[in-house]
């Protein structure tokens, strides 16, 4: 019997909105995700093989690192940018909006060769400006004569206002507008905070793609977000629809104290709206290496990539997945007790059997391994499910069975 598919989900979370052009990402797990206090600053190696993945993920740029930081911030990013001569996407470094800051990325274009864009940031927040006893005139001829540095010398510059989602409409303005006139080729507007709401995330940055509406239409508009109050992704969905054609994000979410928003999340997430059809399958990769890499434990109910996600021991969900595994469809397996289907990130459904398992999983469970499921096999694991406290390994299952 055949069965049209799309009459079998009713899918309430269609859009009501189209992306400004191809939504682009800028990964900054190599930057911002190396400033949580908890992670490790991975090998070159790893670096470079998770550059790779970010490549092969559509990826268009990546945050390599902050110059500023030391030598070895300095070799690992020229190394990047001369690895990234041969793949699509494209290496951009964290400056502050000084010219000294800006100079050694000149220095390393000129010997690698590789163009590599300016991401360069100051504070905007009222409550900031306060704690630093900044003047905000000095302010804005700082972030002229930055922008202007980085644009004499052919650096693509993205001019990164910290903390945006609580500064005042007026400087925020002002502060773009000084770097838009100055050359910037893009703005970026930050939750640096993790302060703010979907519902504010729209206001702002609908304000700020019509200022560089207003004053260069070829501008684009990032976003930049943290979770403090765990609104990172939903906040990064609220700000495409408002306008900005490129989100930051870093895998897993790490980043400076409760971390960024989840860029494994935010590209299934996408997908899954149709916004996007990057090919994720390799998406599972990038997120082990990404925690082996930086010595994160993945925790085991985290969406999509933790250990549970695709994995249950309950009866009466057990036995949907089993079912639709006997019709011999796998699309429908993927997706009867999931709203993520598992092979759209290249894993796949997981049949546990546990103390609410019923028949149906430990049939199945034994079947998978070449074990005859007789009835007395079948008692005999139930009964061992049924006094334990959580799902049986793989050997105390077959111990059972065994008798």
């Amino acid at each position: 019997m055949t069965t049209n598919r799309d009459a079998l989900i009713h899918d309430w979370n269609t859009p009501d909105w189209k992306a400004s052009g191809a939504i682009q990402f800028d990964d900054e797990t190599l930057r911002d995700g190396l400033q949580s206090p908890s992670v490790l600053d991975p090998d070159l190696d790893d670096k470079l093989a998770l550059v790779h993945l970010m490549d092969r993920l559509g990826i268009q740029t990546a945050n390599v690192g902050l110059p500023g930081a030391g030598p070895r911030a300095r070799e690992h990013i020229e190394r990047l940018a001369k690895e990234m001569r041969t793949l699509g996407i494209r290496p951009n470094v964290a400056c502050r909006t000084v010219v000294a800051d800006i100079e050694p990325v000149v220095d390393m274009v000129q010997r690698t060769g590789v163009p590599i864009e300016v991401c360069a940031f100051i504070g905007s927040s009222p409550i900031r400006q306060y704690a630093e006893d900044w003047d905000f005139t000095k302010m804005l001829g700082l972030v002229k004569d930055a922008v202007s540095f980085a644009t004499k010398h052919d650096l693509p510059c993205m001019f990164v206002t910290e903390d945006t989602t609580r500064a005042t409409p007026e400087q925020v303005r002002a502060l773009y507008a000084t770097a838009i006139e100055a050359g910037a080729k893009r703005v970026c507007v930050c939750d640096t905070c993790g302060h703010a709401t979907p519902a504010g995330v729209k206001r702002l940055v609908s304000y700020v793609a019509g200022i560089a509406k207003e004053l260069n239409p070829a501008v684009g508009v990032d976003w930049h977000g943290h979770r403090d109050r765990g609104m990172g992704l939903v906040n990064a969905l609220a700000a495409l629809e408002a306008g900005a054609t490129r989100v930051h994000a870093t895998a897993l979410g790490i980043g400076e104290r409760a971390g960024n928003t989840e860029m494994d999340l935010l590209l299934v997430n996408l997908r899954l709206l149709g916004l996007i059809d990057n090919d994720l399958t390799m998406l599972g990769d990038y997120v082990k290496l990404a925690a082996k890499a930086t010595g994160v434990e993945v925790a085991h109910n985290y969406p999509v990539f933790g250990k549970d996600a695709f994995e249950t021991g309950t009866g009466v969900h057990a036995s949907a997945v089993i079912k639709a595994f006997k019709k011999g469809d796998v699309w429908l397996a993927n997706r009867v007790y999931s709203g993520v289907p598992a092979d759209l990130v290249g894993l796949e459904q997981v049949i546990g059997v546990g103390p609410m398992s019923g028949r149906s999983n430990v049939t199945y469970f034994l079947e998978k391994r070449g074990v005859a499921p007789t009835d007395e096999v079948v008692a005999r694991v139930l009964e061992r499910a049924k006094g334990s406290k959580r799902l049986l390994t793989e050997a105390e299952v077959l111990a059972a069975a065994n008798g």
